[in-house]
This record gives structure tokens, C-alpha cells and sequence, in this order.
């Protein structure tokens, strides 16, 4: 069994979704002997991604991993390139997933993390302070107290295509406001330079992320939605293209049952990408550590062969 991740160029040509769901109590052998996913560079999902891969291997499945953004990541699956992918997060990428809905060639396997969350992210101390809700935008004192600026992540994201249909459109007067758009990294950076010296400043936040374990940070309230209904709560959703769903029923019901907390994958990502351990490390200890959430993720599925899953499991993965 390997794990690889694996490169190459990939067509671009329409996109195609459906929402079919899961419904199949037994399953027969599975046709494929090899699950492909796409794992943008994300560190949740890298994690995750890594931990599904582990698992499916000891269930006697190769599995590849690619490198693809969202936009990529949906024609690619259109294409037949991609099986699988952990990280469709909504309302962020709408405007692609609501697009491919109208077509039938992806499943829906629905929300694989509770909790998660988009929105306008300040410290601690300017939230106790009083700076509770993006509707404060519009007030000079909070307004100056920021510089009028929002920090956020590259353009072209789902999170900047919100971000900048609100400045289009003047929600909570934004546009006299300056968008710093850069990479996570960058922006966390600036936050981070600005905490340290105890300055209120106001981010794109989001969770699952370890910047939810490593800062004192709050979430305004956005009574305007424009992170998304429930102020900005979402849903991060696991699709497989309906060929490999059709033609690999078992690991389909695998996918389909693996969830996480918002914490889980928090405290995963804190792991990877702020301890710099690697993924496959911190994926393997929270299996070993979360055994009875292993077994729920693995109840009705068996190896590749047919025999049951929680043994072929419990005996490559859960032995140091």
C-alpha cells in the first residue's frame, strides 16, 4: 500500500455536481484499487486528508494525493482526474459548488466538521473593549482605531470573493475601507505584529485554524450575513465524483462517516502547520488517541476484500 502525492497538468473544461446521497446498507468489493484526492494547501485538510489516507490504506487501498485549489479541484473531478475532496467549504465557494449542482457527476457526502466558522476576527481586548460587531465599522472612533483596514488572504480565495463583493456593494460602509490582501501566512503575520503590541486590528478569521488556539481572538457579529447565513457558520462537505461512488461503495461509506469537530481540526492544525510536525505524525497520534471515533468512522466497512475494517485498523494503525 503507498501513499503518494502526485502532480500533473489537468484539462479545464465545465463543471459538473450533484447531491446524490448515500444509500447502500452492505457493499460488494470495491472496483478501484486506488482513491485519488485533491488537497489544496490548506493545513486542515492536509491533515485530514492524511488520516483518511491511513486509514483507507490499512483497509487495503493505495491512495495519491494532489495539490489543486478549489477552482481546479471542481473541473478536475468533472474530468474523472480527482475521486475525492475533504475541503468544499461553504459559502466561501458558492458560486463554484451551486454551479456544478446543476450537473450530475459529483455526490454530496455532506459536512465533515462541526463548527466551522468565516468572519471578521479582532483581539480580545478591543472585542471586551466594546468592538463586538462589523456594524461598528461605520463609527469613526472604531473605524480610525484600525486604520480603516482589513487584513485578508490571497485574492482570488472564496473568503476575498466575499470579502470584496462587500466592499462592492457598501456593507457596513466598506467601501472607504482598504482591503490588505496577501497569503495566510502574511496576514496572520500582520495581526500577530499588531497584538504584540497590544493595537487593535481586524482579520479574516476563520475555524478550524490553530490562530484559534495560538491568539486571543473574537468574532464580530455580522447581522448582515456577509460571511454567510448564521453569521458566517459553515460547512466544510466531503464530494466524490459519481463514477467512483457507483463503482466503490465501501469507500464511499468511509468518507462519508469520517467527521470532526471544529476543535479536532484545530488542534490538528496547530500540530502541522505551527509545531512544523508532519502530517502523516499528527494524523496517526489522533487515531491512536481517539480510537472509539475511529471505530464509528469505520462501522459497516471492511478492507478492500471484504473483511471487517475495525481489525485490518486496529492492527496496522493503532500498534506502535
Amino acid at each position: 500500500m503507498t501513499c503518494s502525492r502526485w502532480f500533473s497538468a489537468i484539462p479545464i473544461s465545465g463543471v459538473l455536481l450533484s447531491s446524490v446521497l448515500l444509500s447502500a446498507p452492505t457493499f460488494a468489493q470495491d472496483d478501484a484499487d486506488t482513491v485519488r484526492f485533491a488537497v489544496p494547501a490548506w493545513p486542515g485538510v492536509t491533515v485530514k486528508t492524511a488520516l483518511t489516507a491511513q486509514l483507507l490504506e490499512a483497509l487495503g487501498y493505495n491512495v495519491r494525493q494532489q495539490e489543486l485549489g478549489s477552482t481546479i479541484t471542481y473541473e478536475a473531478m468533472n474530468q474523472g482526474e480527482i475521486d475525492a475532496f475533504m475541503a468544499a467549504w461553504l459559502p466561501a465557494q458558492n458560486g463554484m459548488y451551486e454551479t456544478a449542482l446543476e450537473r450530475g457527476t459529483i455526490v454530496d457526502l455532506g459536512n465533515n466538521v462541526d463548527g466551522a466558522r468565516l468572519g471578521f476576527a479582532v483581539p480580545a481586548y478591543a472585542y471586551e473593549a466594546g468592538f463586538t460587531s462589523a456594524e461598528q465599522f461605520a463609527d469613526e472612533e472604531f473605524a480610525e482605531r484600525v486604520n480603516r483596514t482589513i487584513y485578508s488572504i490571497e485574492v482570488g480565495s472564496g473568503m476575498s470573493d466575499l470579502l470584496n463583493a462587500a466592499v462592492d456593494d457598501n456593507v457596513y460602509g466598506l467601501e472607504e475601507w482598504k482591503l490588505s490582501e496577501t497569503s495566510t501566512p502574511g496576514m496572520l503575520s500582520a495581526a500577530a505584529d499588531a497584538m504584540s503590541r497590544d493595537e487593535w486590528v481586524v482579520f479574516a478569521g476563520w475555524t478550524p485554524h490553530w490562530m484559534n488556539i495560538e491568539y486571543d481572538i473574537e468574532y464580530l457579529d455580522d447581522p448582515e450575513n456577509i460571511w454567510g447565513d448564521g453569521g458566517g457558520r459553515s460547512d466544510v462537505k466531503t464530494l466524490v465524483t459519481t463514477a467512483f461512488s457507483e463503482g466503490n461503495p465501501n469507500a464511499t461509506r468511509l468518507l462519508d462517516q469520517i467527521t470532526f469537530t471544529a476543535d479536532d481540526q484545530s488542534a490538528m492544525i496547530y500540530g502541522f502547520s505551527y509545531e512544523e510536525n508532519e502530517p502523516e505524525q499528527v494524523a496517526l497520534e489522533w487515531i491512536r488517541n481517539n480510537s472509539e471515533r475511529v471505530q464509528a468512522f469505520l462501522d459497516g466497512v471492511t478492507t478492500r476484500h471484504g473483511e471487517p475494517g475495525w481489525e485490518a485498523v486496529e492492527q496496522t494503525l493503532m500498534r506502535e
